[in-house]
């Protein structure tokens, strides 16, 4: 049987680092609010890192770069398509 993907808020998740940090045994934790332990831990490592848990506040520069550079690649192959059929009509005139 599939489990329904569940979603936090942001408060709900600073509650539970809260709680981790005050010393709360971590597997206590998870048992009693049924999370799964990688869930526990990434909203740790947010916490400590950029204190946020959106995703695009926790990228590295290089994922950043990443992201730009593949919208960028995909604005130039849709131009790149555009000249190419515009090539293709003009030719037949």
């Amino acid at each position: 049987m599939k489990k329904e993907r569940r979603t936090f808020t942001p408060e709900f998740k600073a509650q539970m680092v809260k709680l981790h940090e005050s010393g709360k045994p971590r597997k206590d934790i998870i048992s009693e609010y049924d999370l799964t332990p990688s869930a526990l831990d990434k909203w740790v490592k947010q916490s400590q890192t950029s204190g946020s848990f959106k995703e695009k506040d926790n990228r590295t520069p290089e994922e950043n770069e990443l992201i730009k550079l593949r919208k960028e690649n995909q604005r130039l192959l849709m131009e790149n398509d555009i000249l190419k059929q515009a090539a293709l009509i003009l030719g037949r005139k």
